[in-house]
C-alpha cells in the first residue's frame, strides 16, 4: 500500500514537474520575445519613419559621392543634384567629368539632355532608360534621391519578414557628413545565387523588378554590362537571393533621410552613396529645369 502510495506520488509530482518546466520554458519564450521585440522596434521604427520623411519630400537639392563598381573596377563621382519629384524634373551636374544633365518629364518628352564639356561638345538628347545613358551606371537618373533608395530598402526587407530581425541592427547614434545619424547594419550570410530560366520577352531590369534585387548586380554576376533588350529565352542567369549581402546606412535623425548608404555583395563593396548639404522641400523656381537657364551650357 505504502509503495502504491509512494508510486502515486511521484507520478503527481513529475507530472507537476513536467507542468511546471514547460510552463517556465513557455514564459521564457514569451519574455525572450519581448526582449527580442523591444531590442528591434527601434530598427523598424527607424525605417518607417525613413519612409514617411521620403513621402513628403517634393523638392531636393543635394551633393552626392559616388562609388560604384562597374566592368573595368570602381567608378567615383561627385554630382550636385537638383530636383522635383512631381511632375519629375531633375538637373546634375559632375564638375569633375565636366558633364551636365537635364530631366524635364513634360517639356523633354521623357528625354534627357546631356551636355559633355569635353570632345564632341554638342549636346545630346537620350533616352534615361537606354544603354548610352546607363552604360557603366548602376542607376539612372529617372532614380535620383531617396524615394527609389527607401522603397527599395523596404520592399527588399520585406521579402525576408520574420527573419529579418535576425539580420537588421541598430548600432547606435554617430556622426557623418557632420550630421548624428542612426547607423543600421543589415548583414546576411545566407546570401547566395540561384538559377533562373529567362521568360519570353525578359529583361534584366525586368527579372530584377520581378525579384527585388538590384539591377547592376544581375548584370555584373552574368557579365551581361550591355544586354539592354531581351533576353534569350530559356537561357539560365544566376539571381542574387536577396538585395544584397550587407548593407550599411545612416539616417540622418532630423530630416529622417538615409544620408549615405553602402551596399555589398559576395565579393565586397558594391556601391557607396554619401549625400551632403541637403536642402529639403526648398522650392526650385520652374526655369532652373530649363536648358536655357542662366548658367547652364546646354
Amino acid at each position: 500500500m505504502i509503495k502504491y502510495i509512494i508510486s502515486i506520488f511521484l507520478a503527481f509530482s513529475i507530472n507537476a514537474y513536467s507542468q511546471h518546466s514547460k510552463k517556465q520554458k513557455k514564459e521564457q519564450v514569451k519574455e525572450n520575445t519581448k526582449e527580442y521585440s523591444r531590442e528591434h522596434f527601434k530598427d523598424f521604427k527607424i525605417i518607417t519613419d525613413m519612409m514617411d520623411s521620403v513621402k513628403k519630400i517634393s523638392f531636393l537639392r543635394f551633393n552626392m559621392k559616388s562609388i560604384e563598381r562597374v566592368e573595368t573596377g570602381f567608378s567615383t563621382a561627385s554630382t550636385k543634384v537638383k530636383l522635383q519629384i512631381h511632375p519629375r524634373k531633375s538637373y546634375l551636374i559632375n564638375p569633375e567629368k565636366k558633364l551636365e544633365v537635364l530631366y524635364n518629364e513634360v517639356e523633354l518628352s521623357n528625354k534627357a539632355l546631356i551636355k559633355p564639356h569635353v570632345f564632341p561638345y554638342f549636346t545630346v538628347s537620350l533616352d534615361p532608360r537606354g544603354n548610352l545613358m546607363r552604360k557603366n551606371q548602376h542607376f539612372t537618373i529617372l532614380e535620383l534621391g531617396f524615394d527609389f533608395t527607401v522603397r527599395t530598402i523596404a520592399v527588399a526587407l520585406s521579402k525576408e519578414k520574420e527573419q529579418i530581425a535576425k539580420h537588421l541592427t541598430y548600432v547606435g547614434k554617430v556622426e557623418k557628413n557632420k550630421m548624428m545619424c542612426y547607423l543600421l547594419v543589415y548583414e546576411n550570410q545566407t546570401f547566395t545565387y540561384t538559377d533562373y530560366t529567362v521568360q519570353h520577352k525578359e529583361t534584366i531590369s525586368s527579372i530584377a523588378a520581378k525579384f527585388t534585387v538590384n539591377d547592376y548586380m544581375l548584370r555584373c554576376k552574368n557579365k551581361l554590362y550591355d544586354e539592354y533588350g531581351y533576353l534569350k529565352e530559356g537561357s539560365i542567369i544566376k539571381i542574387p537571393t536577396f538585395y544584397c549581402k550587407k548593407a550599411v546606412f545612416y539616417v540622418d535623425e532630423k530630416t529622417m533621410l538615409p544620408i549615405s548608404i553602402s551596399i555589398y555583395d559576395d565579393v565586397g563593396l558594391f556601391e557607396s552613396y554619401d549625400f551632403s548639404e541637403i536642402e529639403l522641400n526648398k522650392p526650385i523656381p520652374a526655369n532652373e529645369f530649363k536648358k536655357d537657364y542662366k548658367g547652364y551650357g546646354f
